[in-house]
């Protein structure tokens, strides 16, 4: 998460230097102690947590459970791991849903924020649920809120009260009000109102939004907090709390530069837990909040848990037995490789998925170097061709191929080494479906699979004559397999796993299926 890059990358620098002793000794701890702090400081995390953070990492550090370990640096490692989740929050704890609905969700904050768009966010993700919400247009200050708000509803596919036109029009005590009744004689099981912020702190967003809570009486009262804005945000969350005193906090903006002190601090400060966590510019780019698996990335420990439930909701479990089947028969086509591909994209920001794997960290310039725009020109390549061409690519000649790379504004060459890419990957996915694991370049053989530590044949690479046919040329695969990037698009290569820890390696293993 790039809210936490710098953080990140600074603790695991600091604690990877402990890997290389032996026994460790209090000068060791405490030079680690001091970078902790530096990192944690330069985060913008509140002083005081950072002094509590610290001093109870270095009396556990100093302890008997690190000296009676086996392995001392990695004990260190779990202790800075089980505090981060402690100042994050500790257990996750969800929203609480009122024993008689509706359940009235209040949101609060500065303006600029993105309470608006986090609203809609809240309600696709609680309808998603199986909830029934509904938004309330009570920010009836800033210019065209409460067109927004209508707005990042219908995108949410949720119902919206705004009998407004805002702009400084209005009375939102009142809709806030009526809008609770409303969602009662409707039936919604979830209200949310989006109240109006300001620039900064002042007395007369306090006492609004305080006649709001009073009017609607919410079950919770979410804090909307910019995680960019550093040490404003203690001030921010104080001045809040003593105005309005809301129930749980919800962090726009991880996905942007920030430093992320803001995450360390609120808990801390406040008291209050961290609910959900915004991580993207799409309605989709929502997550309930884990402090357990926060630390974890910021470790560079990975996430896998949050990985695999972001493609259960993204993959069809019907198409994938569709697809596997397909596999097994040796029919796997183009058309199967983009439903596929579609289903990858929807899964949402492919950068941020593989950030969520142990060790990630290191495959950093990899990542980065990811070409998302790749998916579209590759899907751009398949939808160029027609439903026979998909299902029978052996036709796809050197004419047809110039024809599909006209269409999709991309070079022959580039349809080239898409399809020989389906071809490796059709390859590789029916030795999957048939109980075996390919070697992985870059990875070797995994562990735990059947026909693991086979040794593959070497290929041949043809060096015969180019043919003066310009169609021939056209259809003749380009073998240029260390260029061609991913099976979904060309771009970077793919990252060589080679180098990565024993450790990393056995959880990358188990996340795709190999290893006990």
């Amino acid at each position: 998460m790039a809210a936490f890059g710098s953080l990140s990358t600074r603790l695991t620098d600091s604690l990877a230097k402990l890997r290389t002793k032996g026994k460790l000794t209090p000068s060791d701890i405490d030079g680690t102690v001091r970078e902790i702090r530096r990192a944690l400081l330069d985060a913008d995390v509140a002083l005081d947590v950072v002094k509590d953070f610290c001093a109870r990492i270095r009396e556990r550090a100093l302890g008997a459970e690190v000296a009676s370990s086996l392995n001392p640096a990695q004990q260190v490692v779990q202790i800075v791991n089980q505090e981060l989740v402690a100042i994050l929050g500790g257990d996750q704890r969800r929203l609480e849903l009122a024993k008689t609905p509706p359940t009235i969700i209040m949101l609060a904050g500065l303006q600029g924020a993105g309470k608006t768009t986090l609203a809609g966010k809240l309600a696709k993700h609680l309808a998603g649920e199986g909830h029934t919400p509904i938004l309330v247009a009570a920010d009836l200050q800033r210019p065209n809120a409460v067109t927004q708000l209508e707005v990042v509803a219908g995108q949410a596919g949720v119902a919206v009260y705004a009998p407004e036109p805002g702009n400084g029009v209005g009375d939102p005590v009142k809709v806030a009000r009526d809008g609770v009744a409303l969602a009662k004689s409707r039936q919604h099981d979830i209200v949310i109102v989006d109240t109006a912020g300001r620039l900064g702190v002042d007395a007369e967003l306090m006492q609004q939004a305080a006649k709001i809570r009073k009017a609607i009486d919410p079950d919770e009262v979410l804090f909307v907090i910019d995680a960019m804005i550093g040490q404003d945000a203690v001030a921010t969350a104080k001045a809040f709390q003593e105005g309005v005193d809301f129930t749980g906090v919800v962090l726009t903006k991880l996905d942007g530069d920030a430093r992320g002190g803001a995450a360390l601090s609120i808990r801390g400060v406040t008291g209050r837990p961290i609910l959900f966590a915004s991580t993207g510019e799409r309605l989709e780019d929502f997550e309930p909040f884990h402090p357990d698996r926060m630390a974890s990335r910021i470790l560079d420990l990975g996430d896998i848990l949050t990985l695999i439930e972001q493609a259960q909701k993204s993959f069809d479990e019907e198409e994938a037995r569709r697809v596997a089947e397909a596999m097994l028969t040796d029919s796997f086509t183009l058309e199967d490789f983009l439903k596929q591909l579609q289903q990858v994209r929807k899964a949402g920001n492919f950068k941020q998925m593989l950030g969520m794997l142990p060790g990630a960290r290191g495959l950093k310039d990899a990542i980065d170097g990811f070409d998302e725009g790749e998916f579209a020109r590759t899907e751009a390549i398949i939808l160029s061709m027609t439903p026979r061409e998909r299902k029978q690519s052996k036709i796809l000649n050197g004419s047809r191929r110039l024809r599909i790379a006209k269409g999709a504004g991309t070079t022959v060459t580039e349809v080239n080494q898409l399809m020989q890419r389906f071809d490796q990957a059709a390859k590789m996915m029916k030795t999957v479906a048939k109980g075996g694991m390919p070697n992985i370049p870059g990875m070797g053989p995994v562990p735990g699979a059947h026909g693991m530590g086979k040794r593959q044949p070497k290929q041949q690479v043809s060096k015969g004559k180019r043919s003066g046919n310009p169609a021939k040329r056209a259809a003749t695969p380009v073998q240029a397999p260390a260029q061609q990037g991913s099976v979904f698009g060309g771009g970077q290569a793919a990252p060589d796993l080679a180098n990565m820890s024993p450790e990393d390696q056995a959880a990358l293993q188990k996340m795709l299926g190999g290893g006990r």
